[in-house]
């Protein structure tokens, strides 16, 4: 049976692709072009970061029991919504851990030993008339990680390989691991070189990091978020950066993004890259496929591999 879907986001190729092989039918939300679609629409697929579900859409679409998200985060589905109509919310945990703290070291030496400051300074031949400027050394650092699951713990084992210490702060100690833990993200920040963000977003973490983590963060300290641009105030840190109360920030998700205000462009001790933590053919293959498994079992009424938390059958 011809099974009709419809994104909510765009996706990518390697889904898009998958999905068509499949023979499902998949309709753009922004592009309606059969009138009778929505009431055939029974699954809901999009990226983790940039899908949004809520009720108004859910109430145009009285067949749909599955969100699949091809992506980890889903801070912009209305989960009590959801949970209301009886639809299963998936993700895809665990197969973009390797490349976002990946980058995460990549925006730390990035920042720190300014990497792309010295790579205009070769290519304006300034090198000719003067020597490019002293940077901060990596190794041996002290860093402080925001969020300690699956990617901050991926960070921290990147991190020991630099010698680096490593502390955390999350909602609850983890007796196994050998970091410090802080309790308070205003004592760790206050104690660290780099604060590394991989926290989740949501109203939780909302501008969890605000302006008095960045005071105590200090003016040696860097920034580093590859999470959510919701989990930083944004004004503190702008602020912060143009007063340089801290040293530098390395980011890669923004408050409103792809729109990035020139404000941010126009800084020099900021690193910016357009949320590709997970953008690498091997790791969106790895997206793809969990997203389709996603699907399949859905289809055969199977156990789904990826629900969220929240969407697991209770035990």
């Amino acid at each position: 049976m011809t099974q009709h879907l419809m994104k909510v986001s765009n996706v990518p190729a390697f889904l898009m692709h998958a999905m068509q092989q499949e023979d499902y039918i998949v309709h753009d939300h922004a592009h309606i072009v059969d009138p009778m679609a929505l009431s055939k629409v029974t699954a809901l697929v999009g990226t983790g970061s940039e899908s949004k579900v809520d009720r108004n859409l859910l109430a145009m679409l009285p067949q749909v029991k599955l969100v699949a998200l091809c992506g980890v985060g889903y801070d912009g589905i209305d989960l009590e919504a959801v949970k209301e109509r009886g639809i299963v919310v998936t993700h895809t945990p665990g197969t973009m851990t390797a490349d976002v703290a990946d980058l995460a070291l990549g925006l730390m030496l990035a920042v720190g030993r300014r990497i792309p400051q010295a790579d205009r300074f070769v290519r304006n031949g300034d090198w000719v008339m003067e020597s490019f400027g002293m940077t901060r050394r990596m190794s041996g650092a002290r860093v402080g990680i925001l969020g300690m699951g699956r990617i901050g713990q991926a960070i921290a084992q990147r991190a020991a390989a630099f010698d680096m210490q490593i502390s955390y702060c999350s909602r609850s100690a983890k007796p196994n691991l050998p970091y410090a833990f802080h309790a308070s993200l205003e004592t760790m920040a206050s104690e660290v070189d780099y604060l590394v963000v991989a926290a989740p977003g949501g109203a939780a973490t909302l501008n969890l990091v605000n302006a008095t983590v960045l005071d105590n963060l200090g003016p040696k300290g860097y920034l580093i978020n590859i999470a959510r641009g919701s989990v930083v105030d944004p004004e503190a840190l702008l602020q912060a950066l143009k007063t340089k109360a801290i040293a530098g920030a390395g980011l890669d998700v923004f408050w409103d993004e792809p729109r990035v205000s020139p404000e941010w462009r126009s800084l020099s001790n900021v690193v910016l890259t357009p949320h590709i933590g997970s953008h690498t053919e091997e790791t969106r293959r790895a997206m793809a496929d969990l997203t389709m498994a996603n699907l399949r079992a859905f289809y055969a009424r199977g156990p789904l591999p990826t629900p969220v938390p929240e969407c697991k059958p209770s035990t």
